[in-house]
């Protein structure tokens, strides 16, 4: 059973209701708040699969259903913004940004969104934003939740540095306008045993152009306890320094 994390207060004993009104108890298989997805597993029970819809797209009429004792939430409205991949405010990554107008009761998140024709399209979740709820989609639920059976976890590639993103001064410049400049150097964290220091312009990783901290997600993906390139430019010389990536510790509760 796929739920929104915010929602889960324990590990085990979790309360969970059937579509044949049964109650029944659930232990979690994991967790990652990045996303708000959590896995949760019931023994002897199961509910009927839907189909998956195809991609959202903005105005398009959507029915968010949940349930909530004693008995069943639904909301209608349409997706007001279907955009490209986005990045939550923990750091985790929708496959794509499903805004929607919808009247979000309390204690809806978790609800699954369908299409008109009855299709799961998503998960609402009022946890990854302040203002309007949004739906994260059904192929980024599969991806996390394959990864949170497999290993109770999403692990994430990990530098210990704070970065933002700068213009490039001229002399700088190739074929970017822009890169990373290094803020802060956690304390024997993966950068600074692989020599990056403070005031180092991070242009490029893996040999992929690196032009703000999405690009650092993205470069570090699937690379913990590898040794990547990563070129700097420091005291007006560009420099290639070797870093073994790290595990992202996990977010506090």
């Amino acid at each position: 059973i796929v739920t929104a994390e915010h929602t889960i207060r324990r590990d085990d004993d979790i309360p969970v209701i059937l579509p044949d009104r049964k109650r029944v108890s659930a232990a979690l298989v994991g967790r990652d708040p990045d996303t708000d997805i959590a896995v949760l597993r019931i023994d002897g029970a199961s509910a009927p699969a839907l189909a998956t819809a195809p991609p959202l797209r903005t105005g398009e009429i959507v029915l968010a259903v949940g349930r909530h004792a004693p008995g069943v939430l639904a909301a209608m409205g349409i997706v007001g913004t279907a955009s490209g991949p986005w990045k939550t405010w923990r750091g985790g990554q929708l496959d794509s940004l499903l805004r929607l107008d919808i009247g979000a009761y309390p204690r809806s998140s978790g609800s699954v969104v369908i299409d008109t024709q009855g299709r799961f399209a998503g998960m609402l979740t009022t946890g990854l934003t302040r203002t309007a709820p949004v739906a994260i989609p059904a192929a980024t639920i599969d991806r996390i939740a394959t990864e949170l059976l497999a290993h109770g976890r999403v692990a994430r590639g990990y530098l210990g540095v704070g970065l933002q993103p700068i213009p490039l001064p001229a002399a700088y410049k190739r074929n970017q306008r822009s890169g990373v400049m290094v803020l802060s150097v956690e304390p024997d964290g993966p950068a600074e045993k692989g020599g990056i220091l403070l005031g180092d312009i991070i242009v490029e990783i893996g040999g992929q152009p690196v032009t703000d901290t999405d690009d650092v997600q993205t470069a570090l993906r699937g690379s913990i306890a590898r040794e990547l390139p990563i070129v700097v430019f420091r005291s007006g010389q560009r420099t290639e320094l070797r870093v073994t990536v790290g595990e992202r510790p996990e977010s506090p509760r």
